[in-house]
């Protein structure tokens, strides 16, 4: 098996890719679809949610009980620290964006989504710096399944970033780069969480916990209230895109582990 670290740089690299394809559609529109885009997000989100349980909360509590640690509070502890730590970004991100002037509000909004995708590379990295400590199939089919349901949602949330901006007036080319650039991140907070556990390895509980909380107070947040704003003319259609993103992560995650 190839070093964890590598393996986490490759997968990573596969959900920026995912990000640029879905910028990549702003060749083709000028507007997305308001119901398309419901959906997508509701997908999105369902992923995320599976993925923190599955993918992540449960290894931390199976790492955790195997050091003999106390695995509740370990588990509790890193999840609120990861809550805590986006929703104090994001406060930063939104302060800045408020007393911006014109000029900077393209950048702010790249800002609040690369934040985003912070917690997306760092889990990905940290379930594939555990086959450190557990080189089996099992661990390596939980990690490729992360990254797989990561990067599905990678593409629609690309076209989110590129698509209302071509609609703002950008060009296509300004909107695809600004687009893709919101997924750079995802590679350098995949080695990074790698390399935290391979060379770290009794933080392993604590930063896939982290991750997982990061990642519910996204799909919390952000994605769910956003996926719901037409629910009134539309009942249940973004809902259904939660159910089936939780649904098809959790089926990757039990089919391949």
């Amino acid at each position: 098996m190839e070093h964890p670290v590598f393996l986490a740089l490759l997968a990573t690299l596969g959900t920026w890719l995912l990000t640029a394809l879905g910028a990549a559609t702003v060749a083709f529109f000028r507007s997305p679809s308001e119901k398309w885009m419901d959906l997508s997000l509701g997908f999105a989100a369902g992923v995320m949610i599976a993925a923190s349980f599955w993918s992540l909360l449960q290894p931390a509590i199976e790492q955790a009980e195997a050091m003999g640690r106390n695995a509740a509070l370990m588990a509790a502890g890193g999840f609120l620290t990861g809550a805590l730590f986006l929703w104090a970004s994001d406060r930063a991100v939104n302060l800045a964006r408020g007393t911006a002037g014109e000029k900077n509000r393209i950048l702010l909004l790249v800002s609040a989504i690369t934040l985003h995708n912070i917690p997306e590379g760092l889990a990905v990295g940290v379930a594939f710096g555990a086959l450190a400590a557990n080189p089996g199939r099992e661990g390596l089919m939980g990690a490729v399944s992360l990254a797989v349901g990561i990067g599905l949602q990678n593409f629609p949330e690309g076209a989110a970033v590129s698509l209302p901006l071509r609609a703002a007036g950008c060009s296509r080319r300004r909107s695809f780069w600004i687009g893709q650039a919101s997924g750079l991140v995802e590679p350098a907070a995949g080695v990074l969480g790698a390399r935290l556990v391979v060379y770290a390895r009794a933080v392993l509980p604590y930063a896939l916990s982290f991750a997982a909380g990061a990642m519910i107070l996204v799909a919390v947040h952000e994605l769910i209230p956003e996926c719901q704003k037409r629910q009134a003319q539309l009942p249940y259609f973004s809902t259904m895109g939660i159910i089936l993103g939780f649904a098809m992560m959790m089926f990757l995650d039990v089919a391949l582990g």
